[in-house]
């Protein structure tokens, strides 16, 4: 008993640090992308389409995992639903990237911070699940913060809602697949790359493109930007594996507070009063929503 006692708290501590680390790396991505301000979004998108598959082809190949990508291509409806998710992870793929190099840091890490409340929704909305009424008070909260944020401003926070919607319905249409995480984003990489490859080649070919360039290091960056988009995730789905979601759940604070706070302290974007009280009530929502998870659990 001690024996298997110790192989579980081994497999927690390592799933903890897997967590750690993802979330770390999500949260400090904004230091990777703002050296490439000045290169279109949908540029630095492509790269990352590309280099991503260049990233995760050769895990699959080590890990002999082919046999799953020929299932989920097989199973109905499964190449659908990996095309739906790879273009909606496109999309707030190129959202993030162009709200960090426009600065936009402040407003991204907003994005995050609502995300898991959208995942309530989402869940309401499509799966049929239902939330406790702590969990409708915090959704209430947030969107009372969002609604201050339209009133002092007169704007919409477009951007922060986006990314949380679109990281949302991500998280739905993967949800209803059956596909782990290394295959399902060598799929998604496999779809998006064809246009990704065009784009880069018509760039090229115009004498706009940023690869071949003369800064040798935006050419590392975009090279490299396969290898921080694969990791982050590899490790999340380790970590999924190892440890309480509950934790998990807990653990995904970190990346948008990390984000919020280069954005303040790093990047010196102005945090105005308006824009505090719209954090405040995002992140008041945030405490009621895990409050309520620990107490669905504490029986357990």
């Amino acid at each position: 008993m001690s024996a298997l006692s110790s192989v579980v708290r081994s497999d927690a501590g390592s799933g903890l640090a897997a967590g750690l680390g993802a979330f770390f790396m999500w949260g400090s991505l904004v230091l990777y992308w703002r050296p490439l301000t000045g290169i279109p979004a949908t540029e630095i998108l492509a790269n990352r389409v590309v280099w991503s598959l260049a990233t995760v082809l050769p895990i699959i190949w080590y890990t002999r995992r082919f046999a799953e990508v020929r299932a989920a291509v097989r199973a109905p409806g499964t190449l659908l639903r990996i095309t739906a998710s790879a273009l909606i992870i496109a999309c707030n793929w190129c959202l993030y990237i162009w709200g960090v190099t426009h600065g936009h840091v402040l407003e991204s890490s907003l994005g995050y911070f609502i995300n898991p409340l959208v995942n309530v929704l989402m869940g309401f909305l499509f799966l049929g699940e239902r939330p406790a009424r702590l969990q409708w008070a915090a959704i209430a909260l947030a969107a009372g913060g969002v609604l201050w944020s339209v009133v002092s401003y007169g704007h919409v926070p477009w951007l922060g809602l986006s990314l949380a919607l679109t990281f949302s319905l991500y998280g739905l249409c993967r949800k209803t697949v059956r596909v782990e995480s290394a295959p399902g984003l060598f799929l998604e990489t496999v779809i998006l790359t064809p246009v990704a490859l065009i784009w880069l080649i018509v760039l090229h070919v115009q004498g706009l493109g940023h690869l071949s360039s003369a800064d040798p290091g935006a050419t590392v960056l975009l090279m490299g930007s396969g290898l921080v988009t694969s990791v982050p995730l590899l490790l999340f789905a380790y970590a999924a594996r190892h440890m309480r979601l509950m934790t998990l759940g807990l653990l995904q604070y970190l990346s948008p507070t990390m984000t919020f706070l280069l954005g303040a302290f790093v990047f010196h974007e102005t945090v105005s009063p308006a824009a505090m009280v719209t954090f405040a009530c995002i992140w008041c929502a945030l405490c009621i929503y895990t409050w309520s998870g620990l107490r669905a659990l504490r029986p357990q």
